[in-house]
Formats: C-alpha cells, structure tokens, sequence
C-alpha cells in the first residue's frame, strides 16, 4: 500500500483574489459611467452648437434679402431707426448693433419658444480694395456682418459673413 501525501488542490477562490475581481469590475464600471457622462455632455455640447449654428443662419438669410439701405430714404445714415431692439427692418443697416432675445427668424419674426437664446448683429464696413481694412459706417458698398449666437448668456457661436450692395439698388 502506498500511502500518498500529495495535498489535493482546493476549489474555488482565495479572498485576495476576489478582491482582486471585485476592485477590476468596479474599476470596469467606474470606466463605463465616465464615458457614458462624457458622451451625454458631447451630445448637449453638440445640440446648442447645431441650434446656434441654425439661429446664425437665419439672421443670414434675413440680412442678405434686405435691400442695402432705406427704400424710403437712401440718405437715411446707417444703424437702427429707434426701437430696441429693432422692430421694424427695412434695410439691411437697421440691424446694425441690435440684439434679438428671443432670436429671430429668416423673416425677422420672433422664435418665441426659444427662450434663453439670442442673437447679436454687428456691422462695419469693408474697403472693397482691401475687406480686412474697417472704413466709416456707409463709405463703402460692403458690410462684414458678425453674428453672435448666446445661450443664456454664454456665447455659443460668433460668426460672420459679406454684404454687398447689389447693382439694382
């Protein structure tokens, strides 16, 4: 008879092992809820800029259907006409230096249910020569309009695009 001595093996874990597995997974899951987080802050980061992007846009295609300067009076001098902000927009310089809270459409009608957005419009003329040099308000034939889009008081968006006095006018 032989007697055998060798110890058999147990089964199952050890504790330091399962703490081993248990500190992975919670490390695991910690990783998870970060980039879960992350991804939902893109994703709100991502919807204002799109909506800012939109509000941007539709002063765009506003400013670029008005007429250059007043239909009525062409020596009318360039900025708003009054009101603020300004209501009513009959030429394209009466959106000098206005801001729309709520914002406006591409018709200039107010998005009311677009609260805590706004648009601000500024102008300067451009040298039609050299557009990076700044001439006096209506001493040139294009405006660099700049747009800014905020949210609840924190700028979103800061844009801007060229107007030029069509050779109709």
């Amino acid at each position: 008879m032989t007697c055998n001595t060798r110890r058999r093996g147990r089964g199952g874990f050890s504790l330091i092992e399962a703490a081993i597995a248990t500190a992975l997974l919670a490390l695991g899951v910690t990783a998870l809820m970060l980039a879960v987080q992350s991804g939902t802050a893109a994703n709100g980061a991502g919807r204002k800029m799109t909506q800012a992007v939109f509000l941007a846009q539709e002063i765009r295609e506003w400013a670029l259907r008005l007429p250059f300067v007043d239909p009525q009076d062409p020596n009318n001098p360039p900025g708003p006409d009054g009101s603020s902000p300004q209501t009513f927009v009959d030429d394209l310089n009466d959106l000098m230096n206005v801001t729309y809270s709520p914002p406006r459409d591409a018709y200039g009608s107010p998005m009311t249910d677009m609260t805590g957005w706004s648009q601000t419009i500024t102008m300067t003329w451009r040298d039609p020569n050299n557009l990076s040099t700044t001439v006096a308000n209506g001493a040139s034939d294009i405006v660099r309009v700049r747009v800014n889009v905020a949210f609840k008081g924190q700028e979103v968006l800061s844009t801007g695009f060229l107007a030029v006095r069509r050779s109709t006018e």
